[in-house]
């Protein structure tokens, strides 16, 4: 696939909104790297990945990204169509735009994701196309800016058209959860959101976990699982969600 660079940069300012405005410019020095590092394979459901690419990234990116230029098929028989664009922040190495779109396309074409349930059809848009959301790939401190709800580092968020899928936690994954499993789960937990989900709890000890419980601070008893079907049927909880700290692990 071909990348067409069109660049963007965050207004990284003081009181920000919780949409963030854009404007162009070049790309800024990017502080040194951070190298991933691999996760522990668990029983979690989901695709199983054995050739891992070392993926790199600052902490604090400059905002500038890459948004990949080719589009796709559309995913899904039934429901409302929705495009989005793929983004990927400068600076982050061992992923390209076009490769994590690949990936994103992947998991919404999984007949256990989203587009499954015939609520919803999933098209990437190409270069100039139009598009609903877009589906970033953002460095720790760019993710605070994009999600516009404090500092975090930690987690991914929805922030209005905006998915943001945080590197770190898409090179390292959480302990105990595999590390393809987890990367299904934070594309289809956030994308859940877009599409007008909220937080659910663990509905029993043993049981999968729903994709929209928030997987990545804690199971409470629940087994993982990224995705909203399970054994073929839509999969849900209660409404609710828990108040689990964000770690203070270092992204």
């Amino acid at each position: 696939m071909r990348i067409f660079p069109i660049v963007v940069m965050l207004a990284f300012v003081a009181g920000c909104s919780s949409t963030p405005s854009f404007s162009a410019s070049a790309a800024s020095p990017a502080p040194s790297p951070v190298p991933s590092s691999p996760v522990p394979p668990s029983p979690s459901r989901g695709p199983v990945s054995t050739d891992v690419p070392v993926i790199r990234y600052p902490v604090a990116g400059g905002g500038t990204f890459d948004f990949a230029g080719t589009g796709g098929p559309v995913i899904g028989a039934a429901g409302r169509l929705l495009t989005y664009r793929i983004g990927v922040e400068r600076g982050i190495t061992g992923v390209d735009a076009a490769t994590f779109g690949d990936a994103v396309e992947l998991v919404y074409a999984d007949p256990r994701s989203w587009p499954a349930t015939g609520n919803w059809r999933l098209r990437r848009a190409g270069a100039g196309e139009r598009h609903d959301f877009t589906v970033y790939l953002a460095t720790p401190a760019t993710r605070d800016v994009l999600c516009g709800n404090g500092y975090d580092r930690y987690t991914s968020c929805r922030n209005g058209n905006s998915v943001v899928v945080n590197v770190a936690r898409w090179a390292r994954g959480i302990p105990g959860y595999e590390l393809s499993a987890y990367r299904a789960y934070v594309v289809n937990h956030e994308t859940g959101h877009r599409l007008g989900r909220g937080h659910e709890l663990c509905p029993g000890p043993g049981r999968p976990a729903p994709v929209m419980q928030q997987q990545t601070l804690g199971l409470h008893g629940c087994v993982a699982n990224p995705w909203p079907i399970v054994d073929g049927r839509p999969y849900a909880g209660r409404s609710g969600q828990y108040d689990d700290p964000t770690p203070e692990e270092q992204p």
